[in-house]
């Protein structure tokens, strides 16, 4: 067969490239990710005892709140970097505005307090429990953004890793605190804030191995 025989026949048999492929796999590994990452939570650790109480429910959202926000912004920017070239296309202020903007809440709530409160208000109760099953939890739904970030054939696979695990750790983050219990600010931003960042190393480090193609 000539060259160009081969190349018609190419070209008779292209399909069109189907674009909403790369958005359902996200979709779908994000939905599975966070119903595996409540499960786990629930199963392992617990509901909040107090859930129902309105103070409770006030905690509550705002520490998903916190956790969404990271989930949107890694979640929307983990979908371009997925793609090849896409790194090029990334804002690092709106990736860390959540983690400034926590950070000066829980810097302004210590500065209205007593320093005798400072270390109960840091440490809490559940840092040790914290700083344990987030990362724990994070594992499914990273694997499952890893799968959907893999089938997307990124380039900077470091970058891509990164996002997976941010991603899964704000997922983590959200399902493990129907469960937590210490509502302090700056425990928040610390446990929470800090077991994130560890999940979005991980990923990192993970990231050229697991996303090679």
């Amino acid at each position: 067969m000539r060259t160009e025989d081969l190349i018609d026949a190419l070209a008779r048999s292209a399909r069109p490239v189907d674009r909403t492929m790369v958005g359902r796999r996200f979709t779908a590994a994000l939905l599975m990710g966070g119903a595996f990452a409540v499960c786990i939570a629930i199963a392992s650790l617990g509901m909040r005892p107090d859930l129902a109480a309105s103070p409770a429910v006030g905690f509550v959202a705002a520490k998903l709140v916190f956790a969404a926000a990271i989930f949107v912004v890694a979640a929307f920017y983990l979908i371009r970097v997925a793609r090849p070239g896409g790194e090029a296309r990334v804002s690092f202020l709106a990736i860390s505005a959540p983690f400034v903007a926590s950070v000066a809440i829980a810097a302004a709530v210590l500065a209205g307090a007593p320093a005798a409160h400072w270390d109960r208000m840091l440490l809490g109760d559940e840092w040790a429990e914290c700083l344990l099953s987030i990362p724990l939890i994070a594992i499914v739904p990273f694997a499952l953004v890893i799968w959907a970030t893999r089938r997307a054939a990124p380039t900077d696979l470091v970058r891509a890793g990164a996002f997976a695990g941010l991603v899964a750790g704000s997922i983590s983050a959200m399902a493990y605190a129907l469960h937590c219990t210490d509502d302090s600010l700056p425990f928040v931003t610390v446990w929470y804030g800090g077991t994130i960042a560890v999940c979005t190393l991980a990923g990192a480090l993970l990231g050229p191995r697991l996303l090679r193609w």
